[in-house]
Parts: structure tokens; sequence; C-alpha cells
């Protein structure tokens, strides 16, 4: 029942790193608010990793892998899509269009991975991206999102795409609380840097911005990503990357009550669509 559970669980809390952004940004600048996080996240699961005698990873190559995973989701994923809601985008639009993950990852995995894409998956996968396209279509006549928000959407989308590739690829037997616990370092010491350079690195520290962190440490940092690279190794790429299709109606649906994100009948209609997609793709 627990691996059952486990893709629904993993849906609603990365739908929630959209709403940790937005409710979260107000108080600090990207670069300082997720040097926090990340720092936070490194003493927590360091303490967690020393007190289980978990091993730690060895050999310079081992090292690099987790350098570069590390930048491409924490930094590349994770700032992106941080920096465009910072830029005005809203946080049910970033997701839509991070959501194209799935199309990309299913492209990708054949030739990196050789992972065989069937004709109901390629289905499922071109469902859901028109599902989302029409969620997109609804958001995009409001005229929220600039050009630039929309670029930094995009390489959250590389971000995401390459790293749970590049994950699964080179660092299949990683120990995820060691493993994570260098990832996440290597995104601290990028975002400290940035916040150094570029920022003022000014933070009212109100119950709201505490209560943004407390839960983007331990259920997005944590929880999260142990459960999207645990979710990795049980199953193909392209059917985890289905995932991903049901983040966007998830995330519009809590930022409804919460910023008054609306959307009407054509968005129902290709959460619809969406729906029934990775439905169709995450067959076996």
């Amino acid at each position: 029942m627990p691996a059952l559970a486990a893709p629904a669980i993993f849906v609603l809390i990365w739908s929630t790193g959209f709403i940790v952004a937005r409710g979260a940004l107000p108080y600090a600048e990207t670069a300082t608010l997720l040097t926090i996080r990340y720092v936070a996240a490194v003493v927590l699961l360091a303490a967690l990793a020393v007190a289980m005698r978990a091993p730690w990873p060895r050999g310079a190559n081992t090292w690099m892998h987790l350098l570069v995973v590390g930048v491409l989701i924490n930094v590349g994923y994770i700032g992106g899509v941080f920096t465009s809601i910072e830029r005005q985008m809203p946080a049910g639009v970033s997701a839509l269009l991070v959501s194209l993950q799935p199309l990309l990852t299913a492209i990708l995995a054949g030739p990196l991975l050789g992972e065989a894409i069937s004709r109901r998956q390629w289905i499922g996968l071109l469902l859901g991206l028109i599902g989302a396209a029409l969620v997109i279509w609804e958001k995009a006549r409001i005229g929220e999102a600039t050009t630039v928000s929309v670029a930094l959407s995009g390489v959250a989308l590389l971000g995401i795409t390459l790293g749970t590739l590049y994950q699964k690829r080179f660092l299949p037997s990683m120990d995820l609380r060691t493993g994570m616990v260098v990832q996440y370092a290597y995104a601290a010491i990028v975002f400290a840097v940035c916040a150094l350079l570029f920022e003022t690195m000014t933070v009212r520290w109100t119950a709201e911005f505490l209560g943004a962190m407390v839960w983007a440490v331990l259920a997005l940092s944590i929880g999260a990503n142990m459960l999207l690279f645990w979710l990795m190794r049980r199953g193909a790429a392209s059917k985890v990357a289905a995932l991903f299709y049901l983040v966007p109606p998830c995330t519009a649906l809590i930022a409804l009550p919460l910023f008054g994100e609306t959307f009407g009948v054509v968005a129902l209609i290709g959460m619809g669509v969406t729906v029934a997609g990775v439905a169709l793709a995450s067959r076996s």
C-alpha cells in the first residue's frame, strides 16, 4: 500500500513547492532564501546520515556526478522556478511550463538511458502535453507572464529533466541521505555566492516566512526529493516523469484559495486531458 500511495504523495508535496515560492518570496530575495533553505537541509540531513551511519560517497567521479546533479536540479530547477515567480510569474503558470518535462524526458530517455517508449506511452505523453497546453493558453491570455519569466521557467524545465536523467544514469545506487547532503551543499554554495554578489540579503523573519521555510526544508528538500529518486529507481524515467503532468492542476487547486489564481472551463478541460494522459503513459 505505501508503494501504491507514493506517486500521489509525491505529486501533492511537489505541487506545494510553487506555493512556497509564491508565499516566501515577499520576505526574501531568491538566492538569499534558497541559501537559508539549503543550509538548513544540509544540517538536518547530515545529522540524520551520521545518526544512521549512512555510507558517504567515495571517489572523485562520484563527487563530480553529485555536483552536476546538485547544480541541475537545485540551482537550475529550483532556482529557475523561484526566480521566475519572483519576476511575477503566477505559481500555476510556472508549474504548467515545467510540466512539459515528461515529453522532454521521453525524448531523451531513449538515447541517454536506453529505455524503450511504447506507442501507448507516446500517446499518453502527447495527451498530457495537449492538456497542459490548454491550461497554459488560458493563463497566457491574462498577460501575467513575461518573456524573462517564461525563459527562467524553461531553465527550470531543462534542469529537472537533465538532472533526473543524469541521476538515474550515473548515480543509480547513491545513498539518498548522504548523496543529497553533498548535492545540497553544492547548491548552498552557489546560492550564497549569488546572494553576496547580486542581492541585499535582507530577510523579514515573519511567521509566514518561517512556516514556508520549515515546509520547504522538511517536506520539499528532504521528503519530496527522496521520494522522487526512490520512484526513479523503481520505475522507468519516462513513467515517473509523467507524474509531473499532475502537478499543474494540483498547484492550481492549491493556489486558488491562497492567491486567487483562477482558471476557467478551458483549463478544467485541459486538466482532465492531462490526467488521462498520465494514466495512459504510466501503464506498464
